[in-house]
């Protein structure tokens, strides 16, 4: 048994042991959510719909293992959804972000889940958006797109979120499939004082598939390109301390996937990541932009491998970095500036 899953029957046991039949009343510390089980929400948003807004204390949400198909939308704080198992607890959508975008002014909505609140856990589920595994290139008619006559095409291998954020300023995903067949897969966006920390997950996409803006580490994860240019994003524009730091990371994909690229200022470290034998000879690289990108070029590498043999592009340059830090030294309480300590509950 999986050690999340774990966590997940010790706190279901707790709750079940308290549990005295007034489940939907607010506010609760712990919401249970099942497909089968009486007395339980039969939809995720239904649970947050459920918690109070002006709570401040942890709120825990239990996800028994199902199939859920529903957008999410979480706009409130000190969350925890805690799935029973990360392969048989999901969350899935089919969206075409370019599809939303023509009825829809903004991306509120655009992902199978919308994070807007802070101090948000995600664990043990596999969160999904299928739409390019359902769907082949469409041409559609688009009331936004005036310029192209009010049609858009929309691709196969377009962006098509699973999870966006917007204002939120703390995430914590750990041991989730986060999955989709086009780009921006995981797009934890807020470039002023985003801090995403993503551990021993597995990220499936196309191009710019983990595309984070702000601050963000990942550790022991597994990287899947489906097609695309990039497996990796960054955009740091607007601190020139953010980063994206990939730690015991491993990246694989279709013959000749390449590793990552940016067009806003941003800053990558890769430490003790490994690549499988297919990946392209290709730098992380800029692409042509009208952006000016004010700190240079900051790419720094350190015990990286590929099957196969290495490339000599991402041989250990961490003394180049500014400040140089010392590889032992760089952990999430690094990446956040001492700001925020992931790995406590």
């Amino acid at each position: 048994m999986e050690k999340v899953s774990i966590k997940y029957f010790i706190l279901l046991l707790m709750f079940c042991s308290t549990f005295n039949n007034v489940l939907f009343a607010a506010p609760v510390d712990t919401l249970h959510v099942s497909k089968t089980k009486p007395q339980c929400f039969k939809n995720i948003q239904d649970a947050i719909n459920a918690i109070d807004s002006n709570a401040h204390h942890k709120h825990v949400i239990l996800i028994d293992a199902g199939t859920y198909e529903e957008k999410i939308y979480v706009t409130k704080n000190n969350i925890q959804f805690l799935g029973e198992n990360k392969t048989t607890t999901i969350i899935t959508q089919a969206i075409a972000r370019d599809l939303w975008r023509c009825k829809h002014d903004d991306d509120w909505g655009v992902a199978t889940v919308n994070i807007s609140g802070s101090d948000i856990t995600i664990e043990n589920v596999t969160i999904q958006n299928t739409y390019g595994f359902d769907n082949n290139t469409t041409v559609v008619s688009c009331e936004n797109d005036s310029l192209n006559n009010f049609s858009k095409t929309i691709k196969k291998d377009g962006h098509q979120m699973a999870l966006r954020t917007f204002a939120t300023t703390r995430l914590k995903v750990l041991n989730c499939i986060l999955k989709a067949y086009g780009g921006d897969t995981v797009s934890p966006w807020n470039v002023n004082d985003g801090m995403f920390f993503f551990k021993d997950c597995l990220m499936m996409g196309g191009v710019d598939f983990y595309c984070p803006r702000g601050w963000a580490y990942a550790e022991n994860c597994t990287f899947v390109a489906t097609t695309g240019p990039a497996c990796i994003w960054h955009d740091g524009s607007a601190n020139e301390d953010a980063k994206t730091v990939l730690k015991n990371c491993f990246f694989q994909g279709y013959d000749g996937f390449m590793l990552g690229r940016f067009h806003k200022d941003a800053q990558f470290y890769l430490i003790n990541c490994s690549f499988a034998k297919n990946m392209a000879n290709k730098p992380i690289y800029l692409v042509p932009t009208n952006n000016i990108i004010r700190w240079g070029y900051r790419v720094y590498y350190y015990n990286c491998h590929k099957a196969g043999g290495d490339y000599s592009w991402f041989k250990n340059n961490l003394a180049t970095a500014k400040g140089a830090p010392l590889p032992d030294a760089i952990n999430a309480n690094w990446v956040f500036g001492n700001k925020w300590n992931p790995y406590l509950n």
